[in-house]
């Protein structure tokens, strides 16, 4: 690593309580200065401020230091790519996504602003990453906070469902994934019709209920399954 004149004092500070977690035993000053490009003056500095901030790290200047485990630094869990990457991401949720789910993305960046530093929260303020203009809200997406509900509640869902065709059936499924895509948002679940994973487009549901029943597997497992089935990576 090493800083411009950009990079601000709080990612600093976030990158050193990390490379101090990579050492189990006492690392230099000089070893540490290193890895993060800074002056050793700036890294005993840094280290002075971070006990201030009561990180438990142990040693002194000339012998090593060494960070106790268990410190967590709330206001500075996040590094200014993090922050872009939850700032992005949110702005998409709220803006794609059904209203209930859209709100609660505000609600997210709100709160992760309330705890930053100064610095930090003013690359959310300025933040230049923008979600274009999309399509309209796609038709379905008013069930999108049942079918959620019901996902994490691991609950059958009953659902009549029109094909491409326009054929009618009445589903009894197991859901267990959501997938957004730009027109359509499809529901992905076991379906105890056809006796396999199937997928469902919201707008295609013309009714739907929530069954007090569980299904009798878990949701993990099933979503393991129809990834290997279907030969997903597990990062999507």
């Amino acid at each position: 690593m090493c800083y411009g004149t950009a990079m601000s004092r709080s990612q600093r500070l976030l990158d050193l309580v990390q490379v101090l977690r990579l050492h189990r035993r006492a690392v230099t000053g000089a070893v540490l200065a290193e890895e993060l490009g800074v002056s050793l003056r700036t890294l005993y500095r840094d280290v002075e401020t971070l006990r201030a901030q009561g990180a438990p790290i142990d040693g002194e200047a000339g012998v090593g230091y060494v960070l106790r485990p268990g410190f967590m630094l709330p206001p500075l869990m996040f590094s200014e790519e993090e922050i872009e990457a939850l700032v992005l991401g949110s702005r998409w949720v709220s803006e794609r996504a059904d209203g209930m789910l859209g709100k609660a993305a505000r609600n997210v960046l709100a709160k992760i602003n309330a705890v930053l530093p100064d610095d930090l929260k003013a690359n959310i303020e300025a933040s230049g990453l923008l979600i274009g203009p999309g399509d309209p809200v796609p038709v379905g997406d008013a069930k999108l906070a049942t079918i959620r509900q019901a996902i994490r509640s691991e609950n059958i869902i009953q659902i009549a469902y029109a094909d491409e065709n326009g054929a009618n059936t009445h589903r009894a499924i197991w859901p267990f994934a959501l997938a957004f895509y730009d027109r359509v948002r499809v529901v992905v679940g076991w379906c105890e019709l056809r006796g396999g994973y199937r997928h469902f487009r919201t707008d295609r549901i013309t009714a739907l209920y929530v069954a007090p029943k569980r299904y009798p597997r878990r949701r993990a497992a099933l979503l393991k399954e129809w990834r290997t089935v279907r030969g997903i990576p597990d990062q999507y």
